[in-house]
């Protein structure tokens, strides 16, 4: 850090080394929504650079394997799928959709000794929650057992969005962003582009940036701006004020890998939502948003406002990745960029507690109030 307050970052493409894609593993990441996935239909998806085929057997159950079948390599999603297996459609190997082990191999004879058990397409644990199939994508270096070689009992729950009450409505939106995992989720917290990248008659405009002071705290793997009165500047938050005629709360946390949570409280109703940024390869990420509140607001009139909202963060990061394609030197500053230098400060903290075994180092030693004008 200069004096000045700036930290410069070495790569304008992506932070991490040219052979180091710079992912977290051993995380759920959303692979795709629940819809695409119905009957016998086979869906692919692309998390972390690695290519997944997708289904849902005659249960009802999600699964997901390397979409590569291990005799010769041709993806597995151009096979055809029974309700129970997976059939190659090179040579009808067949691999069970929730185990990836290979159930058959039409070519072996009686004088084969191959023991087809023992062969995996590569499995990883699925769950279903608000909408989407999360993946859970272990570690390579698990690759020799399968890389659903953990035990599903031993893995963490996927997230889930907070809800506070039985009814309430829900929508997803979606969109990709052409640009590094770590550019992309330091663009998801950043405090100060709203008045410039945002601007509408319903959220805020550059007349009025004014100076904000916001409490942050540590949490467990991430870090929370406190439960606080949100800007006066944003239409939104008044007109719920207007219909609770209770005092509004908002509370925003940000927890690796990829996840940002708001809550939203006035009175009876609330507003809850979750954006995750998922790297599809190192030069490609996807943002995918959920909500899901109890205010009289139809979910149709909601998309009309968001969708044009995400589209602005779209085509934002579609601008910064003509000049990220010249590598230039980038700096961040405090206050505004703090958050981002935490993110940046987690990652390495738990890469680090990952190698040594030790207890992983938090960059936050408690709470602080960061200032900055938006």
């Amino acid at each position: 850090m200069s004096e000045t307050g700036q930290e410069i970052l070495a790569g304008g493409s992506a932070p991490a080394s040219a052979g180091d894609p710079g992912f977290l593993w051993d995380f759920w990441y959303p692979a795709l929504r629940s819809e695409a996935i119905r009957g016998r239909k086979l869906a692919t998806a692309m998390l972390l650079e690695v290519p997944l085929v997708l289904g849902r057997t005659r249960e009802g159950r999600a699964f997901a394997m390397r979409d590569a079948c291990p005799h010769r390599g041709i993806p597995l999603s151009y096979g055809r799928f029974d309700g129970q297996a997976v059939e190659c459609s090179y040579h009808g190997w067949k691999f069970d959709g929730c185990s990836a082990r290979c159930t058959e191999i039409p070519s072996l004879s009686s004088q084969d000794k191959v023991k087809v058990e023992r062969i995996s397409a590569g499995h990883y644990p699925c769950a279903e929650r608000d909408g989407y199939v999360w993946v859970y994508m272990s570690a390579p270096r698990q690759a020799g057992a399968g890389p659903g070689a953990r035990l599903a009992e031993t893995l963490p729950a996927a997230p889930e969005l907070p809800k506070f009450s039985e009814k309430y409505k829900i929508t997803h939106l979606e969109c990709d962003l052409p640009s590094h995992i770590d550019h992309g989720i330091i663009g998801l917290m950043d405090p100060a582009h709203g008045p410039f990248v945002h601007q509408s008659w319903y959220w805020r405009s550059r007349r009025s940036i004014h100076e904000k002071a916001k409490q942050f705290e540590p949490i467990p793997n991430g870090f929370r701006m406190s439960k606080h009165e949100p800007s006066s500047n944003s239409a939104p938050y008044k007109i719920l004020r207007y219909f609770s005629g209770a005092a509004t709360t908002t509370m925003i946390d940000f927890v690796l890998p990829n996840m940002r949570f708001e809550e939203i409280r006035s009175g009876r109703l609330w507003f809850s939502s979750r954006a995750t940024v998922t790297p599809v390869r190192r030069d490609l990420c996807r943002i995918d948003f959920v909500a899901a509140w109890n205010v009289l607001l139809p979910v149709t009139v909601f998309r009309m406002f968001a969708k044009p909202f995400l589209r602005q963060d779209q085509l934002t990061m579609i601008q910064q990745a003509e000049g990220l394609k010249h590598d230039p030197r980038l700096m961040l500053i405090d206050d505004a960029d703090r958050p981002a230098k935490w993110y940046f400060a987690l990652k390495a903290g738990l890469l680090e507690s990952r190698r040594s075994g030790a207890p992983m180092v938090h960059p936050m030693s408690g709470p602080v109030t960061l200032h900055w004008r938006s």
